[in-house]
């Protein structure tokens, strides 16, 4: 293998390794938590040598670098989420690539996703973006929806022509009452994974933790952990 190469397989491991004692200190098991590494910012080499290293879950934020990116990389083994805030002028484009979208926050974009989802001919999964600082009526500083409109979002996915309701995603946020306690924030989630599932019981996946909060969020109990900079490295600056 190159240095490239090399140190990816390095900081896989060590992420790895991270998963594994969390899941163990939980009481889980491993298999029961899915990886996804977020590729944002670096190059489609990096990606194909994360496929050639086992990665087979991998994430992007923005459309125009992730489209570009996922046909570049269209024939390796991967599945492909889009994890950022998402405008409906971007949905055409994400759905011809994406096979989950964790970042549904609103009406309007279950219905453009839909749309897009049939006319491609696609099933796209769908989870309902929780912003646990936000009231209610309100979104979050980073998108999503309060914890009271979860249920309404979630109604309109899973009645949706072309879309499959999977689950909900968060992020620890930045202010209100679970600043700072991503342990708790992320228990929050699961408590409304909780409640989802007594109408949707199919919509099982739990989206939390990334690189500096993993650890909290397998043991609150998340199926998917987000994971870019322990893998990948400290990111370019954006311009």
């Amino acid at each position: 293998m190159n240095d490239r190469a090399d140190q990816l397989a390095a900081q896989l491991a060590r992420v790895e390794e991270r998963i594994a004692a969390a899941c163990a200190g939980a009481g889980r098991d491993r298999a029961d938590v899915t990886l996804i590494v977020v590729t944002k910012t670096y190059p489609a080499d990096d990606v194909r040598l994360l496929a050639g290293l086992g990665v087979r879950q991998v994430a992007e934020n923005r459309d125009q670098e992730a489209a570009a990116k996922a046909e570049e990389c269209a024939e390796l083994p991967l599945s492909w989420h889009f994890v950022g805030q998402l405008q409906t002028n971007k949905v055409r484009s994400v759905v011809r690539y994406a096979d989950h979208v964790h970042s549904v926050d609103r009406l309007r974009l279950v219905g453009a996703l839909s749309g897009a989802a049939t006319a491609a001919g696609r099933e796209l999964g769908c989870l309902v973006q929780v912003a646990l600082d936000a009231g209610s009526g309100e979104r979050g500083e980073r998108g999503g929806v309060a914890p009271d409109a979860v249920g309404a979002i979630a109604d309109a996915i899973a009645s949706a022509e072309g879309l499959r309701l999977d689950g909900v995603m968060t992020v620890a946020p930045l202010a209100g009452q679970y600043a700072g306690q991503p342990r708790a924030a992320f228990d929050r989630l699961v408590e409304i994974s909780s409640g989802l599932r007594e109408t949707h019981p199919a919509a099982n996946m739990v989206s939390a933790g990334m690189s500096q909060d993993l650890e909290h969020a397998v043991a609150a109990g998340a199926t998917h952990v987000r994971v870019g900079t322990a893998v990948l490295g400290v990111r370019p600056r954006l311009r």
